[in-house]
Formats: structure tokens, sequence, C-alpha cells
């Protein structure tokens, strides 16, 4: 496992050497530009200091140990021309109110159950293969696992520090070429931790390099075995799409997962505020970092984030009469016909410990 470490908004030096450092320190492969300066602080990198880092990392011909980051972004540039070709020739409000909530309810609440409260969080447990895989490939694939789980790992540990991979401090573009520029698992790991960061994604059911493979891919993930899943994953889902609407309606829901793809890159720097203290009382009850809940990913993907961070592990992030959690309510349904074994909800723990205090303090002061 990972040793976490306290989490604060200001932090002191890092001065030490790797064999002092816990995992979470190194896992990720550093930017040119570093994450923290002498003094410490966040290094806040230019605009052209993060688009050069964004353009090395993708650039296969320089290393085949970026080709994750360049698949990546490969299949979201052609989710983008998808839907210039929905926009351009197959545009009606029909198809863009479905397209809509597709990208926004459907796309947007699947990453939730499976990137987030499965593949990170281990939240909840599937009852066996089949069931986590028809979850894994409910939505037209777009992440890959891998870029997503290790980096979010990091984030939980130092959220709202330096070396946060998608720290809002650092800026919009910190966060949106964030999967690029500081989210890959680092290119020298030892064999050892090497295997530890193999054991934060086996349960996810990818096929995993073995450690002389990672020598030479930089990654987990094998690239033929990805790029195989993700041609299956798109065949079936245009041939569903097809057969349902025709062509229209295969451009307008991959152009909608494009819309997705850009989106979830901002989501982030939002919901750590932009940078800024924007937490309500009574609404966020985690003080460690600027995370805060949002209604509009909250209803639309179950995404409330500030929740989330208080109780990370927890199946459900929804914890309020309105709240409403469409990804607890797919995991629940899955539990009543046993295809979720177990999960972990916290809401009880958070009405008691949190909710009913502040309850009950606001209810002192107006007496």
């Amino acid at each position: 496992m990972l040793i976490m470490h306290e989490k604060s908004i200001v932090t002191g030096p890092v001065r030490v050497d790797r064999e002092k450092k816990t995992l979470i320190e190194y896992i990720l492969r550093k930017p040119s530009y570093g994450w923290v300066d002498h003094e410490g602080s966040l290094v806040i990198p230019s605009t052209s200091q993060m688009i050069g880092e964004f353009f090395s990392r993708l650039n296969i011909f320089r290393t085949k140990k970026n080709w994750l980051a360049f698949f990546g972004w490969t299949k979201t540039l052609l989710l983008i021309a998808c839907l210039f070709v929905f926009l351009l020739h197959y545009f009606n409000f029909l198809l863009l109110g479905i397209a809509f909530i597709y990208s926004m309810v459907i796309m947007g609440t699947h990453g939730t159950i499976w990137y987030h409260r499965y593949c990170t969080h281990r939240a909840y447990t599937f009852s066996n293969s089949f069931w986590r895989f028809i979850t894994r490939n409910l939505t037209i694939n777009v992440i890959p696992e891998e870029i997503y789980v290790i980096s979010h790992h990091v984030h939980h540990a130092r959220s709202d520090q330096p070396g946060d991979p998608y720290n809002a401090s650092g800026g919009f573009l910190y966060c949106f070429l964030a999967d690029v520029n500081h989210q890959p698992i680092s290119d020298n790991l030892s064999e050892d931790d090497y295997a530890r960061v193999v054991g934060l994604m086996e349960h996810t059911g990818i096929k995993t390099n073995s450690y002389t493979q990672y020598q030479k891919w930089a990654s987990v993930a094998r690239p033929v075995r990805s790029v195989l899943e993700w041609a299956f994953n798109w065949t079936f889902w245009a041939a569903v799409f097809y057969l349902a609407g025709g062509k229209a309606l295969v451009f307008a829901l991959f152009g909608a997962a494009g819309f997705w793809a850009i989106g979830v890159r901002t989501f982030n720097y939002e919901g750590h505020g932009r940078g800024k203290n924007k937490q309500r009382e009574g609404v966020d009850f985690n003080k460690k970092d600027r995370s805060i809940n949002q209604l509009w990913p909250g209803y639309v993907a179950g995404e409330w984030h500030n929740n989330h961070h208080l109780f990370p592990s927890s199946a459900r992030s929804g914890f309020l009469r309105y709240q409403l959690d469409l990804a607890w309510c797919y995991i629940r349904l899955l539990k009543t016909f046993g295809a979720v074994k177990s999960y972990h909800d916290a809401k009880k723990v958070f009405l008691t410990k949190h909710r009913q205090p502040y309850l009950n303090q606001r209810k002192d002061c107006n007496t």
C-alpha cells in the first residue's frame, strides 16, 4: 500500500533522498519544470513551459515511453472529429439532446462508477469478472485506467499541495494538460516499486506489463492489449448506435464522448475552487483541502467532491437528501441482484460525525 502524508494547504521544503521518501512522492514522472521550487512552494510553470512539456510528452518518435499519453489524446482527437462531423452534417435538436444526456449523465456517471469508485478507491467489489467487464465497457472507452488511477492516489495524498498532479493553484492549463504533463507513472521505478504500482491496478482486470516490459514502455498497461480492447469497445458501440439510429446517432454519441473527454479535464480545477477557498459552511465539511460540493457534477455524475474527499472509499458520496448520486444508484442496483458482492457506504458516519454536530452547533447558536 501507499503511505499517505498529512494533508495541508502549505508545505515546507522537500529535500530528502528517494530512499527516505514514500512511493507516493516519486510514483509519477516529474515534469521538466518540477513540482516544487527551492523553498518548497508549488512551481507554477508558464504557458509556454506547459505547452512545451505537453508536446514533448506526446512525441512517440522521441521515445516509445510516451505511447500511453499519445494513445489517450489520439482517442480524444478522433472523438472531437466525430463531434465536428455531427455538427456539420447530422445536427438536429433531438440528437443534440440525446448527445447531451449521453455526455453529461451517462459518460459522467460511468466515470464515477468505474474510474473513481472502483478502479481507484475499491469502494465496492464485483461478484465476478463478467460484471466488471460489463461495467468497464458500459460506455465508449476514452481514458486509460492507468492514467487516472495512479495519479488519483497521489491527488488524495497531496491534495492542493505541491506534487498534486492537478493542483488547481497551478491554474486552468496546469489541470487541463495534467493527463500528459503530470499523471503518467515514473519511467525509472525499481522492480519492487513497480510491483507495488501493479498492485494498485490488478483488481481492474487490465493485463499488466512485466518489469522488463515496463522498462521498455514506462507503463503498467500493455500497448497491444490496450489497442485491441479499445478497438473492440469502439466497434461494439458504433454497431449498437448504427443499428439504433444510423450514422447520425453514431457521430452524435461518439462526438458527445469527445465533449466529455475535454470537459472531464477541467473538473478538478473547478472542483477545487479554481485554486481559491470557495467552501461553504454546512455544505463542505472536509477542510483539509479546497474541494467543494457542486450541484452540476453532483446531479449528473454523483460527484459530490468534498464529500468524496472526506470519505474517499465510500461507494456513495451523495450523503444529504438533495444530493442525488446516480453512481451509487447503479452500484446499489447491481448489489440487489448479486453483481456487486460488497460495498462501503459512509453515509451514517458522515451524518453522525459531521452533519449532526453542525446542526447541533447551529441550534445552540440560535438559542
